[in-house]
Order: C-alpha cells, then sequence, then structure tokens
C-alpha cells in the first residue's frame, strides 16, 4: 500500500525542484549547455549530486526539466495576457507581447533559450519540447486570425508572424540586443500586423455582426444591463463632421460664457450624484460608498475647476525692443478624441473633456465598451447645460470604433486612458497622421514604508493602494516595500484588517469590496494568482474567488496579500489590476530605491515616514509621474496625474493638461520700417 507523502513533504520536493530548476538556468547563462552537468547543479545548491539526480534522474531529466519550466514561463505570462485581452485583435496582440516581452530580452533567459534552440536537433527529448511551444503560438495565432482575416489567410499570416517572433528575438539575442530590443520588436511587429490587416478583406459578415452592438452587464449578477448598438464607421465620420462645423464657434465663444457651461454642467453632476452613482455601481461594480463620494463628484470637481481656468488661458508678451514686439497665442487644436477606461468611467470621461472644451475643443468620447452607461448621461448633462450640438459627443464600439478615431484626419489628438498594450497600438496609429497623443496607461507603482513609519497609517496606504475599486485603480501601489524591522507587525495588522472588509452586494452602503468589472478580468486576476502560487510566492491571505450566497452569481476576488523574496517573481513584475497586494522587505534606502526604478512602469510611488527629508530626497530619485508622501491615491483635479517610461505620455489634470490641448501660435510685430539689402 503506497502511503501518500504529507502536504509539508510536497511542498518542501516542490520547493526544492524549484530551486535546483533556478540554479540549472542560472548555470546554463553562465557556463554553457556543456558546463551544466548534475555536479555542477548540486555545487550551486550546496547538495550532493546523488540528490539531484533523485529529483531529474539524469542531465537529460535535469535539463528538460528547466526547458519545460523556461516555456512554461512564457505560456503562463501568455495565458495572463490572453485573460485579459478583448476582442480578436487584443489576443493577437497578446500573443506578440508575450513572446518579446522585456523579461525574454534579459542577458540570462536569452542566453539559456539560445543554448536551448542550439540543441534541439540533436536531442529528441529537447525537441518536443520545442515542438510543443511552436504549435502553441501557432494555434493562439490561427485562434484570433478567424476572426479578424478570411479563412484562406489564416495559416499562411499565423506561420508569417510566428516566423517574424522568432525571427526578430534571434537576431536581437544574436547581436546581443545590439540591433534590436523588446519595444522595438513588438512596435515593429504591431506595425506589420496592423498594415497586413488593413490591406485585407474585413472578416465574414456573421462575424462583424456580433459586434454590431455591446451588451455592458452587471458584475454582481452577470446579467445584462443593456444593449447598445455598436457605432458604424459612417456614423463615426458623420460625428466628427458635427465637431469639426461645430468647434469653430464654440472656440470663438468668450472664454468665460465657455467656463459658465461648463460650470452649469458640474452643478447638474453634483444635483444627479445619486443616480448616476447608482448607475456607476451597477455597471463597474464598485461599492456605492464609493461612487456616491468619489466617481461623479470628482467628475464635477474636474469641470468646476476648468470652467474657472477657461478666462485664463493666454499667451505670453515678448518685448523685442523698440523695434518690434513679440506675442503667443493659446489656440485650440479643434476636434479631439478621448478613449475611456472601465474602471472609472464617468470621472475619466470629465477628465479629458473639460479641459479639452475649456480650451475651445470639440470632443467625440468613446467609452470602454464594458462600462458605456454613464457617458451617455454625461453627454445629456452637457447639452442640458448649454453646450452647442456636436461640442461633445459620444461613439460606442470595441477596438474598431477606437481605430476609426485614431486613424481619422479630421481628429487632430487623442487621449486615451488604458493598458500599456492598447497604448503602443494608439500611439502608432496616430503616428501616421502626426497626432498628439496623451497617454495614462498602466503601472506597478511602489510604495515605500519605512521603519520610522507610523504602522497603522501605513497599512491603510496600503489598503487604499491596494483594495480600492477591488484594486481596479492603474496608479495602485501594488508592491509595498516594507523596512524589515517592522515587516512582521506591519503584515500581522495588515492582515488583520484585510480580513476584517466586508465583501458584498456594491449597492448596500456597508460593502468595502465588490466585484471585477467583468468575468474576463476576474479569470485574468486568477490566473496571476495561481500563476505566483505555482511559482512559490508565500500566500499570506485570500487568494480565491468568492462564490458563497449570491456572491456566486457575480465575478468576486477575495482581497489577496503575497509576500515575496524575488523580485523576478511575475506578481512582482506584472499589472494585475484586481485587489492583490505583494509585500517585499528591504534593508536601507538606497537598496529599496533601485529595486522600486527596476520595472518598465513609471506611473505612480508613495514614501511613508516619519523623516520628511528623507521623503523628499527618495521622492526625488523614484521614477514616477504622480507619487504621495504618507499618503496614497489621492488625485485633487488641481495636480497634474500621469507617468513616466511605459506608463504613458503626457499629463491629465491641472494647468499641465491645458498644453496638451492647445497649440502656440507665435506672431512678430514690426514697430519699424523694414531694413531690406535687395
Amino acid at each position: 500500500m503506497l502511503v501518500p507523502a504529507a502536504p509539508a513533504a510536497v511542498a518542501s520536493d516542490d520547493r526544492r525542484s524549484r530551486q535546483l530548476i533556478e540554479m540549472t538556468i542560472d548555470s546554463l547563462a553562465e557556463v554553457g549547455f556543456v558546463g551544466t552537468t548534475l555536479a555542477e547543479i548540486a555545487g550551486r545548491a550546496g547538495v550532493s549530486p546523488g540528490l539531484v539526480a533523485h529529483y531529474f534522474g539524469d542531465k537529460n531529466g535535469l535539463l528538460e526539466a528547466a526547458f519545460r519550466a523556461l516555456a512554461g514561463r512564457l505560456g503562463e505570462n501568455l495565458l495572463v495576457r490572453l485573460a485579459s485581452a478583448e476582442g480578436p485583435r487584443a489576443r493577437l496582440q497578446a500573443v506578440i507581447d508575450a513572446n518579446l516581452a522585456p523579461e525574454e530580452f534579459d542577458a540570462r533567459t536569452s542566453t539559456v533559450w539560445l543554448a536551448f534552440w542550439g540543441q534541439v536537433l540533436h536531442a529528441p527529448h529537447l525537441g518536443r519540447i520545442q515542438r510543443v511551444y511552436q504549435k502553441r503560438m501557432l494555434s493562439n495565432l490561427r485562434h484570433a486570425l478567424r476572426a479578424l482575416v478570411p479563412s484562406a489567410e489564416v495559416t499562411k499570416l499565423a506561420a508569417m508572424i510566428a516566423a517574424m517572433i522568432d525571427g526578430v528575438w534571434l537576431r536581437g539575442a544574436l547581436s546581443g540586443w545590439v540591433e534590436t530590443d523588446s519595444d522595438t520588436a513588438r512596435s515593429m511587429l504591431t506595425s506589420f500586423v496592423d498594415n497586413y490587416l488593413s490591406d485585407l478583406p474585413p472578416p465574414s459578415a456573421a462575424r462583424a455582426a456580433a459586434r454590431s452592438a455591446i451588451a455592458p452587464v452587471n458584475p454582481a449578477t452577470g446579467e445584462a444591463l443593456a444593449r447598445i448598438a455598436v457605432t458604424t464607421p459612417a456614423e463615426v465620420d458623420a460625428a466628427v463632421a458635427r465637431a469639426k462645423a461645430a468647434q469653430p464657434g464654440w472656440a470663438a465663444l468668450a472664454p468665460v460664457e465657455r467656463g459658465r457651461i461648463l460650470r452649469r454642467a458640474a452643478d447638474l453632476l453634483r444635483t444627479r450624484n445619486d443616480a448616476l452613482a447608482r448607475i456607476e455601481t451597477l455597471n463597474t461594480g464598485k461599492p456605492i460608498q464609493e461612487t456616491l463620494a468619489v466617481d461623479v463628484l470628482s467628475g464635477a470637481d474636474c469641470l468646476e475647476y476648468y470652467a474657472g481656468v477657461a478666462a485664463t488661458i493666454a499667451g505670453q508678451h515678448l518685448d523685442l525692443g523698440a523695434g518690434a514686439f513679440g506675442y503667443t497665442r493659446r489656440e485650440a487644436l479643434g476636434v479631439v478624441a478621448g478613449i475611456g477606461a472601465w474602471n472609472y468611467p464617468l470621472q475619466i470621461a470629465c477628465w479629458k473633456a473639460a479641459p479639452a472644451l475649456a480650451c475651445g475643443n470639440a470632443m467625440i468620447f468613446k467609452p470602454a465598451e464594458q462600462t458605456p452607461l454613464t457617458a451617455i448621461e454625461l453627454e445629456g448633462i452637457f447639452r442640458e447645460a448649454g453646450l452647442p450640438d456636436g461640442v461633445f459627443q459620444v461613439v460606442q464600439g470595441f477596438g474598431e470604433t477606437g481605430r476609426a478615431l485614431t486613424g481619422h484626419r479630421d481628429i487632430a489628438k487623442i487621449s486615451l486612458t488604458g493598458s500599456v498594450e492598447t497604448g503602443r497600438l494608439v500611439m502608432a496609429d496616430a503616428a501616421r497622421g502626426l497626432k498628439a497623443v496623451t497617454l495614462e496607461l498602466g503601472g506597478k507603482s511602489p510604495l515605500i514604508v519605512f521603519d520610522d513609519a507610523g504602522i497603522d497609517n501605513a497599512v491603510s496606504g496600503a489598503m487604499l493602494a491596494n483594495f480600492y475599486s477591488s484594486g481596479q485603480v492603474c496608479s495602485n501601489g501594488t508592491r509595498v516595500f516594507v523596512q524589515r524591522p517592522i515587516l512582521k507587525a506591519f503584515l500581522d495588522r495588515l492582515v488583520a484588517r484585510t480580513s476584517a472588509l466586508r465583501i458584498g452586494d456594491p449597492l448596500d452602503p456597508a460593502t468595502q469590496i465588490g466585484p471585477l468589472v467583468t468575468e474576463a478580468q476576474m479569470e485574468s486576476v486568477l490566473a496571476h494568482i495561481a500563476r505566483a502560487r505555482h511559482e512559490g510566492v508565500r500566500l499570506v491571505h485570500g487568494g480565491s474567488r468568492r462564490t458563497d450566497g449570491v456572491l456566486g452569481r457575480g465575478y468576486y476576488v477575495e482581497p489577496t496579500i503575497f509576500e515575496a523574496t524575488d523580485d523576478r517573481a511575475a506578481i512582482v513584475r506584472d499589472e494585475v489590476f484586481g485587489p492583490v497586494m505583494t509585500v517585499l522587505a528591504f534593508d536601507d534606502e538606497e537598496e529599496v530605491i533601485a529595486r522600486a526604478n527596476t520595472t518598465e512602469f513609471g506611473l505612480a510611488a508613495g514614501v511613508f515616514t516619519a523623516d520628511l527629508t528623507r521623503a523628499h530626497r527618495v521622492i526625488a530619485r523614484l521614477q514616477a509621474g504622480t507619487c504621495w508622501i504618507n499618503q496614497y491615491n489621492v488625485t485633487p483635479v488641481e495636480m497634474p496625474f500621469g507617468g513616466m517610461k511605459a506608463s504613458g505620455l503626457g499629463r491629465e489634470n491641472g494647468l499641465a493638461a491645458i498644453e496638451h490641448y492647445t497649440q502656440i501660435k507665435s506672431v512678430y510685430v514690426a514697430m519699424t520700417d523694414i531694413d531690406c539689402p535687395y
């Protein structure tokens, strides 16, 4: 009779085998395929060669396990991206982005991949893994392409994209990444795919008909809330034409009058706060206690702020001496487009519309297809406040509607709030028409807690930075670095307070944690959690979907806390966009600054400390566009909001936004006759 191993023993074996696989990958990166032996790995791990043989048998078994682990990580990364991809074009992009992600371009990983690729023709056990890798890539590409291109093109185009993915990676690796890098490679393939797709006939009428309407659901119940027709390309053209006709008159209006209309719209938002908050809660799943206090009122604050700014928009007078002077004018761009995200639908619509309208532009706004309802209400409120017809219009749809805006010749600027992948697509599309862009994208922001901070205050900040809006906030401080002397006390209080959070019906005023916005988003978050657990990251609290009682009808994930000891773990690197916090210990200031900045993102950061000199010193060195000291995720409209690096370009809010919705005209005025030598 076989006696099953105790759970602790199984976990210990898993940790040991993972450790030996990591040692193998390190060895392959440093001494190559030939030099990597059982004895070499045993020496690195401080164990006997017999123990390595116990886990893997021989060198072939060891190398096969390492190759599978490497391919498995890539596969898990792809699954996470596919889980959050909305639509076939996004799924296609997920395959490109996963295979050409920055972590696949680091020296250690790429050296090991090259070591394996060099052996697959001579080692059948490695060749099998390679064939599985290739088949999976082709399968994922074909699945996405079937909804995008005629059936006769699917297999050929999938093979072409797969060859380009492998080819551009291999060329870069062999050149030591001199000829290309991750961003360049992804951009190149994205441009190729977009250009290729644009030259092909559209998919079948049946597939097109399936995307002729959007049907937002209540995330707490899964029930449909409405069915809204997708704006057709012809209707987008008509909306842009109306905006183009209305914009000059709006820009010619006295700025103070534009401000009065925005102020009336702000008053209407406040008057209808309760009704609009309810719609926002039904559509997003955010607790009503949040939408009543923040979502609608922050939009009203934004409109009110730019109502006051409108009359102050001005250029400069430049003294050029007795013979001349100069001046500048700030003028509207014309027709601009806003593309919103699903986490703060009404607030984001206001953040984009208010400065654009204050500057004299007309705006076409496309809300996220998951949360289209309150943008419709905002359009009506603007009309009721006195905004001329055509100056603010809402169009509805999926990515195709967004691309109709980004590629439209009569739209001067695009302002997007969305993912990094979407930002790259929008920027590439806008570049063809030399359009200005503002991109507010994703983040993996650090929140640093020094050992002199008030622990309860820091725990409050960390919870706001991870669990507010069920963690669906782009600026969230999901990497919580805690100085080692207070780590245990911090975790103890964090777990106690997190355990007390109330998960439930978002329309119940007592609910603190609602569902995630869609089933796809829930699956994406759960995939991140499962991957972290598979990688051996310690789960401190939560980690599961909640299905008890009525929660089983919705998309609920309980607040989750991990404690990570390796910054290379996927949960530390990747944006999750759900109620998932990762706590990491650190020892000193120099160390934590370096680790905080080791990310492609740069949206936000926070520091908790009683030493304000240190707080300012650390903030000055963090690569983030929006920072807090002893607070987190507070975003007053008076302050610019935006990021650095892959987190975006430009700024929302504050006077900085005026620069992104106007263009400067310089005027030279001569006061004397021309001294002409001809």
